[in-house]
C-alpha cells in the first residue's frame, strides 16, 4: 500500500529490534522501502538490508554534513556501490548551512561531483537540503535532470520553489513535518502541488510525526503522512498511497 520513500532502517537506533521491526512492517502496509545511505559505512548497510530483505532497496551517496573529510578514493567506493543489485539511485546528496561552521565550498565540490555520478550513470537523485535553497537549485540548474529524475527529499521550500524543481524535472518527499501544527508553508506546497508529484516518507528514525512526534520514527508512520496529505486534498488515503507508491517506483525504476 505505501512506499516509504526516504528512511534509515540501517541506523543505530534500530540496532536493539531492526529485523522484527523490518518483518513486521508488510502487514503494516509497508510494500516498498528506500533506505538511504548518508555515509559510505551506511550506504554498505543499505545495500546489506536490500539484499536480505525483498522489498527494501538502497540509495548510496554522502551526505553533505559529512563531506568535511571526503576523498576520490570515497566517490570512487560509492560509485562501486552502485553496481550491486537492487541500487537505484544517488542519495542522500545535497547541501546543509544550518550550523555556522559548515565548510559550504567544500559541500558544493562533494555535491557537485555526486551529481556528476548521478548523470554519468543515469541514476536519480536524492537531495537533502536544509537552509541552502538558492545554492542548492544553482547547483541543480547545470545538469540535464529530466534525464535522471530526482527528488527534494523531506521538502521544506516555498511553493515557487517546489514549482522549479517540478519544472527541472524533479518531484518533492513530504515526511512528519507536515503534521506539525507550524507547517503552514509545507502544507500550502502539498495543496497547491498536483499529486503526481509527490512522494511520500518518514527519514526514520527522525521526524515523527504527529502523534508520535519525539518518539523514534519508523517506517509504519508514513501513514500518517499520507493521511495528512489526504485531508489537505480531499482524497482517500488509499488513493495517496496508490498514486505516491506508483511515483516512487516511476523514479526509482522499480518494476
Amino acid at each position: 500500500m505505501f512506499f516509504d520513500s526516504h528512511s534509515h532502517v540501517d541506523d543505530e537506533m534500530f540496532n536493539i529490534d531492526r529485523d522484527e521491526l523490518i518483518l513486521s512492517l508488510p502487514e503494516k502496509g509497508i510494500d516498498f522501502l528506500m533506505n538511504v545511505g548518508s555515509d559510505l559505512p551506511s550506504s554498505r548497510r543499505a545495500v546489506i538490508l536490500a539484499k536480505r530483505y525483498p522489498f527494501i532497496y538502497a540509495a548510496v551517496g554522502i551526505h553533505p554534513s559529512d563531506t568535511s573529510d571526503m576523498t576520490d578514493d570515497d566517490l570512487a567506493e560509492i560509485i562501486a556501490l552502485t553496481q550491486e543489485k537492487k541500487v537505484q539511485a544517488i542519495g542522500e546528496i545535497g547541501l546543509d548551512y544550518h550550523y555556522d561552521n559548515t565548510n559550504r565550498e567544500l559541500q558544493k565540490k562533494w555535491f557537485d561531483k555526486q551529481m556528476q555520478v548521478s548523470q554519468e550513470l543515469n541514476l536519480p537523485f536524492i537531495i537533502h537540503d536544509r537552509d541552502a535553497h538558492q545554492d542548492c537549485l544553482d547547483v541543480l540548474r547545470k545538469y540535464d535532470i529530466k534525464k535522471t529524475g530526482g527528488v527534494m527529499h523531506c521538502f521544506s521550500g516555498s511553493l515557487d520553489m517546489a514549482k522549479e524543481v517540478i519544472k527541472m524535472g524533479m518531484v518533492i518527499s513530504i515526511a512528519g513535518p507536515v503534521t506539525y501544527k507550524n507547517a503552514a508553508k509545507t502544507v500550502n506546497v502539498v495543496k497547491e502541488i498536483p499529486l503526481e508529484y509527490i512522494l511520500i516518507e518518514t527519514d526514520c528514525p527522525y521526524l515523527s510525526p504527529a502523534p508520535h512526534r519525539g518518539e523514534r520514527n519508523n517506517p509504519a508512520n508514513v501513514r500518517f503522512v499520507a493521511e495528512k496529505i489526504a485531508d489537505l486534498k480531499g482524497l482517500s488515503v488509499e488513493e495517496v498511497a496508490k498514486i505516491t507508491l506508483e511515483n516512487a517506483k516511476r523514479l526509482f525504476r522499480i518494476d
